[in-house]
């Protein structure tokens, strides 16, 4: 995977997750859901690269 360049990020924002029993949740910012035009219902696609960074993609 190439360097991230800071001329290439859009949008940086931290987020909780919640946990209660076997459900768990985090609250995907404003901004994201507009730029993937992201609705209830849409799939996410989580990818976890070897050295640990973790990629967030619309699903589907």
């Amino acid at each position: 995977m190439k360097n991230i360049k800071l001329g290439d990020i859009k949008f940086v924002n931290d987020t909780t997750i919640t946990i209660r029993k076997y459900r768990r949740r985090t609250t995907v910012p404003k901004q994201v859901l507009e730029h993937l035009n992201l609705k209830d219902g849409a799939a996410i696609r989580w990818i976890i690269m070897k050295n640990g960074t973790v990629l967030v993609m619309k699903g589907g």
